[in-house]
C-alpha cells in the first residue's frame, strides 16, 4: 500500500499539507525509518507531481475504538479469571451483536448480555453464534435479546451494506482488507469479483475508485441485497458495479479478462486457476493455510501461472486467525 517517505524534521509539516489535500490515510499509523518516516497516503497520481517520494510498504491499520470500557472490563467484576478465559471475541454488525457463548459460560449469558449493552448501547439485536450450514456458508444464528430479526444496516468505509445474516454471508472483520484492495486499485480499472455476496469488497472498491467492477454471486438472496445496496449507495460511488447471477465456474469462463480479479474464495473451493486464467495484471486470491504450507502455497500459485503460460510474482498476506496454526490469507500476485 502506498507511502511517502520524508525526512524526519518535515515529517509533520508533510503530514498536514497530506490532510489539506485529502491525501493523508488515516486509518493505518506512520512508521520511523531510521532518518525518515513513511506516511501512509491515499493512491493518487498527486503525489507524483507533488514531487514525494511513493513507496510500496505495509504500514499497520489502527485498532478499532470501542465507545466505553471493553466487555472484559465490564465483565470483570462478575466473571472469575477462569469464566474470563473462555470469553471469545465477538461482532457489532449494523445494530447486531453477535456473540460465542462456549457451553463454559452458558450459565452466565445474561452477564454478558447487560455488559454488551454497557459497552453498545445502540445495540437491537444480541445473536448467539452458530455453525457455517449449507453451499453459502450462512451460519444458524440465535437470538438471545432484541428485536426478532437478522437484517441489518452495517456502515463500513464509508459505505452502507445491507445484510441478512439468515441468508448470506459477511465477515465484518474484512473492513481493514476491503480497504487494503481500494487503495491497490486504480482508476480506469477493469475488475473481476468472484463470490461477490452481497458487494461488501465491490461497495468499498467503488466508493473510492472510478473503476468497473463485473461481481458474480450464485446466493440470489445475497444478489438481491446487493442490488439494494447500490441504490442504497449510488449517490458516494465513484465506479460502477455489474451484478451477475450465476456460478462462477459457469460465467466466468465466458467472460473476457480483467486488469485485477479478486477471489473472496469460500473455503473448500478451488478457484485459483480460474482467477489467474482471466487476470492480465493482479490477483487477489484469498484461501485457508497452515502456517506450515504458506511456502508450498505460493509454489502452487507459480506452478498454475506456468501452466498458463504467464510469469508472476507472489506475496501471502496474512488476513485473519481461523484456527490454531490456519490462518485466513491473502495472495497478491502480479502477472507479468
Amino acid at each position: 500500500m502506498p507511502a511517502v517517505r520524508v525526512q524526519k524534521h518535515e515529517a509533520e509539516k508533510v503530514k498536514n499539507l497530506l490532510k489539506k489535500l485529502g491525501l493523508y490515510d488515516g486509518k493505518r499509523r506512520p512508521k520511523r525509518e531510521e532518518n525518515f518516516v513513511l506516511l501512509p497516503v491515499i493512491s493518487s497520481p498527486k503525489l507524483m507531481e507533488l514531487g514525494f517520494e511513493v513507496i510500496d510498504v505495509e504500514l499497520p491499520f489502527r485498532p478499532e475504538r470501542q465507545i466505553y470500557k471493553n466487555l472484559e472490563s465490564v465483565l470483570a467484576e462478575k466473571l472469575t479469571k477462569e469464566e474470563l478465559a473462555y470469553l471469545r471475541r465477538y461482532d457489532i454488525i449494523g445494530d447486531i451483536a453477535v456473540v460465542q457463548i462456549p457451553k463454559e459460560l452458558e450459565h452466565r449469558q445474561r452477564d454478558i448480555i447487560e455488559a454488551l449493552l454497557i459497552v453498545h448501547p445502540f445495540v437491537k439485536v444480541i445473536a448467539k453464534r452458530g455453525v457455517h450450514e449449507g453451499k453459502f456458508r450462512v451460519r444458524k444464528y440465535e437470538i438471545i435479546w432484541g428485536e426478532k430479526r437478522l437484517t441489518t444496516v452495517h456502515k463500513e468505509n464509508g459505505v452502507k451494506i445491507k445484510v441478512d445474516l439468515s441468508r448470506v454471508f459477511f465477515n465484518p472483520r474484512m473492513k481493514g482488507e476491503r480497504y487494503r484492495l481500494a487503495q491497490l486499485v486504480q482508476d480506469g480499472e477493469r475488475i473481476l469479483l468472484m463470490f461477490a455476496g452481497a458487494l461488501p469488497y465491490a461497495l468499498v472498491i467503488a466508493r473510492f475508485k472510478n473503476v468497473e467492477i463485473t461481481a458474480i454471486e450464485l446466493n440470489e438472496d445475497a444478489v438481491k441485497l446487493g442490488l439494494e445496496n447500490i441504490e442504497l449507495n449510488k449517490d458516494k460511488l465513484r465506479g460502477k458495479i455489474e451484478v451477475i447471477h450465476g456460478d462462477v465456474f459457469e460465467v466466468v469462463p465466458k467472460l473476457g479478462t480483467f486488469e485485477r480479479v479478486i477471489s473472496p474464495t469460500p473455503k473448500g473451493i478451488d478457484a485459483l486457476s480460474l482467477a489467474l486464467s482471466k487476470a492480465e495484471k493482479w490477483v487477489h486470491y484469498y484461501d485457508f493455510v497452515h502456517e506450515d504450507r504458506f511456502n508450498e502455497f505460493k509454489k502452487r500459485i507459480e506452478k498454475e501461472c506456468q501452466k498458463l503460460g504467464k510469469q508472476c510474482e507472489v506475496r501471502i498476506k496474512k488476513i485473519a486467525d481461523y484456527k490454531p496454526h490456519v490462518y485466513k490469507v491473502c495472495a497478491d500476485v502480479m502477472l507479468f
